[in-house]
């Protein structure tokens, strides 16, 4: 008898957490249609400009001084002109590597047949029963074939005479 209820309450506990919902770790759906905490930028602070010249033409919709610039500010961090990101077009100097990249043509869809792709293919490996009943992902084991170990790799070219920086 007490075995029988302790192999029920067993039941009763993993059929609740069953119901949890699981992690939502690599759940790469919309869930939630609130705003997103990442896309909202501070602006920068207000200041007086050395020379009013420099302050930009007023209109509409137009950007600001105070307006945030994210990959902008992160070029400069890392030691680049922010200027540069205006400029149109691809700089002379990787000219050869676009057309090395394009020599077979472009895909302008090539994003949403991707995930077309993806979508088929998580299909039809989906979730095993157990994978199901604990709320995993099968994001992991779908892409286990063709992920890459860091380790082994930064090994394999170090072993090739490669110089490779250092990771712990």
């Amino acid at each position: 008898m007490r075995k029988a209820s302790l192999i029920l309450g067993m039941a009763a506990m993993m059929a609740l957490t069953a119901c949890a919902g699981g992690s939502k770790l690599n759940n790469f759906r919309k869930v939630q249609s609130g705003p997103d905490e990442f896309g909202i930028l501070p602006t920068k602070p207000l200041s007086m400009p050395p020379d009013l010249a420099v302050l930009p033409q007023p209109t509409p919709g137009g950007a600001n001084i105070t307006d945030p610039t994210p990959k902008g500010d992160a070029v400069a961090v890392l030691g680049g002109n922010p200027a540069r990101l205006a400029d149109q077009g691809v700089a002379a100097a990787d000219q050869a590597l676009i057309a090395h990249a394009t020599r077979q043509g472009t895909d302008p869809a090539i994003r949403e047949d991707l995930a077309q792709r993806d979508a088929r293919w998580r299909e039809r490996n989906g979730r095993r029963l157990i994978e199901r009943i604990i709320g995993s992902s099968v994001y992991q084991r779908a892409y286990e074939d063709v992920s890459l170990d860091a380790e082994a790799e930064q090994v394999r070219w170090q072993r090739a005479g490669a110089i490779t920086s250092t990771a712990p």
